[in-house]
């Protein structure tokens, strides 16, 4: 059996957009730095290597708030290409005034839903490693449709990475890591790198954010999910 189709687009979006302050940095940011880094999202694949101007490594981050995991990973580490998607303007102002500090030409932005970069942007086997830190965990149960992590977008998520590629996935609101857990166990092309089937502790494979922290501060515990996709072609 050869790769689940790319999953259709979901009419229930796992956010909402709300007014948020902007600052005048972050304005300015977006109106002269937004050429140099953003993509405009386009229903066409995208060339990453085009893109990036050469072939390596290609890490994305879904949801990346107000950039500065993202910005840190990009200047710690330019052997690889960073892809930030993110959906709240003054979040991808902030990015770009990160950007336009330090200059990193490994870094792009897309500001769109990370569903319809992924079923329309990205090609099958092009990204090494997908990160998903603290999404939205909807709590009530109402709202759980809206979670990201869902069964097919998971699978869609698969497809994109390249054998051995990895799905890193983290979150400070229990219920919703059983609900991820069980999410990823139910996808046929990704394996726990955990043996015991459960969560990766703490594999120090980031900085804590902002959120991180202050979830900490309430007592909150961060449990991290590290799964990859499986070489072996399914039959």
């Amino acid at each position: 059996m050869g790769e689940s189709p790319a999953a259709p687009h979901r009419a229930i979006r796992s956010f909402v957009i709300r007014a948020g302050r902007m600052t005048a940095a972050q304005a300015r940011a977006l109106a002269t730095l937004w050429p140099r880094y953003g993509i405009d999202y386009a229903e066409r694949p995208l060339d990453l290597r085009a893109v990036f101007g050469r072939a390596a490594p290609v890490t994305v981050e879904i949801g990346f708030g107000n950039g500065a995991h993202l910005a840190a990973r990009a200047q710690a580490e330019p052997e690889r290409d960073f892809l930030g998607i993110e959906v709240y303007p003054p979040g991808v102002g902030a990015l770009l005034v990160a950007a336009g500090a330090h200059a990193p030409g490994n870094l792009r932005i897309i500001r769109h839903d990370a569903v319809d970069v992924f079923r329309t942007m990205l090609p099958p086997a092009s990204i090494d490693e997908i990160q998903v830190l603290f999404p939205d965990p909807w709590h009530k149960k109402r709202h759980h449709k809206r979670r990201l992590i869902q069964p097919e977008f998971v699978d869609l998520l698969a497809t994109r990475l390249v054998p051995g590629g990895r799905l890193h996935l983290a979150t400070d609101w229990e219920p919703y890591a059983e609900h991820m857990l069980a999410v990823l166990a139910g996808c046929r092309l990704l394996e726990n790198t955990v043996t015991t089937g459960s969560y990766a502790g703490n594999p120090r494979l980031r900085d804590s954010t902002r959120f991180e922290r202050r979830g900490a501060r309430l007592g909150h515990v961060t449990r991290e999910l590290v799964w990859r996709r499986i070489r072996a072609a399914l039959q």
